[in-house]
């Protein structure tokens, strides 16, 4: 095992492996670091750890110092410089007329070597050019020719998908990807639409192909013989990214139905005949969802609310209860005090008021008068009984007979102011 640091030169490059020595190097720092190239400024994006030593290429270089405040500026000045000797490139590439197109311009930290990186349709003789930048700049140069991809790299950009190139934002290097990888995929083989903006086929797609290589190893291919829950049939459409297989039954009235893969048995996979083939009798179980349990989850702050509220409402039934309470017992004791009063009248005051009561009544005609039970009985009664006799009073004056024989008196105050006339 060996103790390492990763730096990186510029965002989205490659991380490189240095050897920290004596230094304890975090994730964040700037460091000077020695390369091939010459010293170096660059960013640490792993702090020391430990690796194996096949994946490290020994000897490695070592890492000189944790940058200074003076090292960030010496390499702010060189990334602004980077800009006015990009513009004389692209005046002398005019110049020279030279198709080529010029992508990006590095400086050394030290300033002795410029890079530049270009892209062309095929080679192009630069050692004219190479003369005059040397001329100008007074440094080392070095021009690199670079593809299509490593274009899009350096440049970035956004993406069909709305974010920004893999390339450019967090993969290191780049991987092979084929057309195989869209067939795999079910994807369009229409190279516009499974192309970056680069030109080139999608890094995405190496993403997900060992999930549809895996998937393709368990589920069967198309015109497969399967046996279903509903009976045996031919495989018409597999989707490696729901697992599901389309199946046509045998019989021939029943629908195409779909069907997850634990559903189906494989009798054969791939196209072929189905002779000698022993259709078994178990037929596989149904797949069966599991049921969730749906319990309401209340946090504890609705919970002390709810329970708040459910006080309160208590609290206003009781004193409800507690009013209505008091209302009865106020109107039972006005009830039991007229009723002690009834009994305390004399016994002669209560004949002499029954008495009068019955002579007014005899005097008007009426009867006694009856419950409210026997209320219908007694109108019964009444209505077939025929009416008294008008009989003739003190006065001589006789008491008028009512003008529907048999029925109810109509209109009992002007019978009753009659009578009473008649008694005057």
């Amino acid at each position: 095992m060996s103790i390492v640091a990763s730096v990186r030169f510029r965002s989205g490059s490659k991380s490189y492996y240095f050897d920290p020595r004596d230094l304890q190097v975090e994730a964040g720092q700037d460091v000077i670091v020695e390369t091939a190239q010459g010293v170096e400024f660059g960013q640490c994006t792993e702090g020391n750890h430990e690796v194996n030593d096949d994946s490290v290429v020994k000897p490695l270089r070592p890492i000189i110092r944790i940058a200074t405040d003076n090292d960030r500026h010496t390499a702010a000045y060189h990334r602004g410089r980077e800009k006015e000797i990009f513009e004389i490139c692209q005046k002398k590439i005019q110049q020279h007329k030279l198709e080529m197109k010029l992508v990006r311009v590095e400086c050394s930290f030290d300033g002795s070597k410029i890079l530049f990186f270009f892209t062309a349709d095929g080679r192009v003789d630069f050692r004219e050019l190479v003369k005059d930048l040397a001329g100008v700049f007074r440094s080392r140069i070095e021009l690199r020719q670079i593809g299509v991809r490593d274009e899009a790299k350096m440049l970035g950009g956004l993406g069909m998908c709305g974010r920004p190139f893999c390339c450019s934002s967090y993969l290191d290097e780049f991987v092979p990807v084929s057309i195989k990888m869209a067939k795999t995929q079910s994807l369009s083989l229409n190279p516009t639409k499974i192309s970056g903006t680069c030109g080139r086929l999608m890094c995405c797609l190496k993403y997900e192909q060992d999930a549809y290589e895996d998937a393709l190893r368990r589920m069967p291919k198309a015109e497969s013989f399967v046996l279903t829950p509903d009976g045996p049939g031919n495989v018409s459409d597999v989707n490696l990214l729901k697992e599901t297989v389309t199946v046509r039954l045998d019989d021939k009235n029943e629908q195409p139905r779909t069907y997850r893969n634990c559903e189906v048995q494989v009798l054969r996979n791939g196209k072929g005949s189905r002779d000698g083939i022993e259709i078994p009798t178990k037929r596989p179980e149904r797949y069966v969802e599991p049921v969730e349990s749906a319990e309401p989850i209340i946090p504890s702050i609705l919970e002390e609310t709810v329970v708040a509220e459910e006080e309160v409402v208590r609290e206003e039934r009781s004193r409800r209860r507690r009013s209505r309470g008091g209302r009865r017992n106020k109107n039972k004791a006005a009830g039991e005090t007229a009723a002690v009063a009834a009994e305390e009248q004399p016994k002669a005051e209560k004949a002499e008021q029954g008495e009068k009561t019955t002579s007014r009544r005899r005097r008007r005609g009426g009867s006694r008068p009856k419950t409210e039970n026997a209320a219908g009985a007694e109108t019964k009664h009444k209505e077939a009984a025929p009416a008294p006799k008008a009989e003739k009073s003190e006065g001589g004056s006789a008491h008028r007979r009512p003008r529907h024989r048999g029925g109810r008196r109509h209109n009992k105050s002007k019978s009753s102011s009659a009578n009473n006339g008649g008694e005057a």
